[in-house]
């Protein structure tokens, strides 16, 4: 069983039906890690060390967040700036986090439709993620497709929230007991693009 840290950004939580769902369909699963940076960090103090062994304790790491302004809260930045010191996450001595797996778990306010080169965004998530990608791969991790919600800016019914929490809990189990397909997830745009093919039933 791979262990899965599951790092939760989010300035506005409790205003996020979408990503108050996720969260708690998947809180408390075993080998599971919750790690609320906002509730931690009110201050923005990141504690490097903690979040480091944290890291450094879990074979996966998530990082769930809403997509602001086509990347993430300025506090996933702030941990990426701290917390992925050269010659820990990178460099030649750099081995920590050294093929561990890398998800990005985003909600959008936007359609998926204006995430097109002919829509209002003009760049594709693929694209708008690339730094993200970037990152992960510098510390010599492997990136996964991202688990994308769009369309939240007109609010989600509440059957709505239940299926995609639903989906979460389902694509974070398949990787806690690795039960990915390996080829279906190397042509998936996105992680929950179609979970039944993904998720092997072995």
């Amino acid at each position: 069983m791979k262990k899965i840290l599951i790092i939760f950004a989010h300035p506005a939580a409790a205003r996020s039906n979408i990503n108050k769902g996720l969260r708690n369909a998947v809180e408390g699963l075993e080998g599971v890690t919750v790690n609320d940076l906002y509730a931690h960090y009110p201050d923005l103090m990141i504690d490097v060390q903690r979040e480091q062994a944290l890291c450094e304790a879990h074979d996966i790491i998530v990082f769930q967040h809403p997509f602001y302004w086509y990347s993430s809260p300025a506090i996933i930045k702030q941990w990426f700036d701290l917390v992925l010191e050269h010659d820990w996450a990178y460099g030649s001595k750099g081995d920590a986090l050294k093929n561990k797996l890398a998800l990005q778990a985003i909600t959008t306010g936007g359609d998926a439709d204006t995430y097109t080169p002919t829509g209002i965004n003009k760049f594709t998530i693929e694209q708008l993620t690339s730094p993200f990608k970037a990152t992960v791969n510098l510390c010599k991790m492997q990136c996964l497709p991202p688990f994308v919600i769009s369309g939240v800016h007109r609010g989600l019914a509440p059957e709505q929230v239940h299926n995609y929490a639903q989906q979460y809990r389902r694509a974070i189990l398949a990787l806690r007991d690795s039960k990915l397909d390996a080829t279906q997830l190397a042509h998936s745009e996105f992680f929950n693009s179609d979970l039944n093919k993904l998720i092997r039933r072995d």
